[in-house]
């Protein structure tokens, strides 16, 4: 069955509309980014042949202040895709009240083929063509899906060349040495744990419960390392490879040094598994990419708390099926917060040229994302519907209300 990102989007908004005080006029934009801007990217390769990548840049929404958004590069990247991260993004910054919009970037690229100077040439080009459209004050990009630190320090070094000034807080997650903030690349793990620490006192579940994760990248990858620090015991994970299983706990410093080594993550030895979702685990933890829960496979779910460290990974239809279980679910906009939060104390720290340490950055997002949690939980109580619906009403009366009061 094929899920389209963004339609995904909009069933959320006709769903969290009877619960938003807004006008028609309002309802009317939140149906479309402001505006997608599609580019194309002239690399010369190793070869010496010029190879055209086609890319993208969703501006959707910009009433509380500037889009925010990361950039991936990844084969299946396409224009629906980035216009709904760029809206999730647009609700994510307002559930937890950050003074940004919305936006995202991507490019279709396998990045893997690439050698470090196709890279860094891709990297460059895509703020060339886009130049005019980024800036701290306009538009703040970040990493995503296969793209890092580096990446962001060759865009910030090629804006700056064509800007002719140091604008360091034009982009996010750079490196330390060129303003990055410390915390940044643990950021989204950290802030789901926050989050997740909060939830499963609401719902009972001690801190020895088990764990299944999905996706083992940056943000997987660390989630499995601080939960098994915090006590969990992480029993399945899987990557692109395939998934592994150990009833007893597997242990991640291993798996993540397996997987660090270039090994398959199939190849360690545990007990592999067809689906990890069919898993006997009390918390799963989808970490890849969007659509990964649907009416296809929702039935094999046995979890009883699901927190989406992705963008995106239930469908609409998944998600009503998982109410109905009475399966809690900790929506995206609020479970992977901790990433653009940090990257928010990123601009203000380069605004200030003030640097805070490890752990200050650390206690102002536990703060921000348990106060976040709290707010959003009393409205679902009060309320009466999921978390999801708690959240997404929170965050998309947010924007209306500044739309609003913009006149727009």
């Amino acid at each position: 069955m094929n899920h389209d990102p963004f339609a995904n989007v909009l069933a959320q908004l006709d769903e969290v509309r009877p619960l938003v005080k807004a006008d028609e006029g309002v309802w009317a934009q939140l149906q479309e980014p402001r505006r997608v801007i599609r580019v194309a990217i002239p690399v010369k390769m190793d070869n010496g042949r010029t190879r055209v990548f086609i890319g993208w840049r969703s501006q959707f929404n910009d009433a509380r202040g500037p889009f925010k958004g990361g950039i991936r590069f990844h084969p299946a990247v396409n224009e629906s895709e980035v216009k709904a991260l760029s809206a999730w993004m647009t609700w994510k910054t307002a559930a937890v009240n950050l003074p940004l919009g919305g936006g995202k970037g991507g490019v279709i690229v396998d990045p893997k083929i690439l050698s470090a100077r196709e890279l860094e040439a891709l990297s460059r080009g895509y703020v060339r063509v886009l130049f005019r459209e980024l800036g701290p004050t306009l538009d703040v990009p970040a990493p995503d899906v296969y793209t890092n630190s580096q990446i962001m320090a060759w865009m910030l070094d090629e804006y700056e060349v064509l800007a002719g000034q140091h604008a360091p807080g034009m982009i996010t997650g750079k490196p330390l040495s060129l303003g990055g903030s410390l915390a940044r690349a643990e950021a989204t793990a950290q802030g789901g744990a926050y989050v997740l620490s909060e939830a499963t006192k609401k719902i009972g579940l001690s801190g020895l419960a088990t764990v299944a994760i999905q996706g083992l990248g940056n943000a997987g990858g660390t989630m499995a390392r601080l939960l098994e620090e915090d006590g969990y015991r992480v029993v399945a994970v899987s990557d692109s490879s395939g998934a592994i299983y150990d009833p007893r706990g597997l242990k991640v410093s291993e798996v993540l040094a397996h997987k660090a080594a270039g090994k398959p993550l199939v190849d360690y030895p545990a007990q592999r598994i067809d689906n990890i979702f069919s898993i006997e685990a009390d918390i799963l933890i989808p970490a890849a990419l969007e659509n990964a829960i649907t009416p296809d496979n929702v039935g094999l779910i046995k979890a009883k708390l699901i927190l989406e460290l992705a963008n995106g990974p239930i469908t609409p239809e998944a998600d009503r099926e998982l109410v109905k279980q009475g399966i809690l679910v900790i929506p995206d906009i609020l479970a992977n917060a901790g990433g653009v939060a940090v990257s928010y104390f990123e601009q203000a720290q380069n605004a200030d040229n003030y640097y805070w340490s490890e752990s200050e950055v650390k206690e102002k997002l536990r703060q921000l994302l348990v106060a976040s949690f709290d707010e959003a939980w009393i409205k679902k109580e009060r309320l009466g519907v999921s978390l999801r619906l708690a959240v997404l009403a929170l965050a998309v009366g947010r924007v209306a209300e500044a739309m609003q009061a913009r006149g727009r």
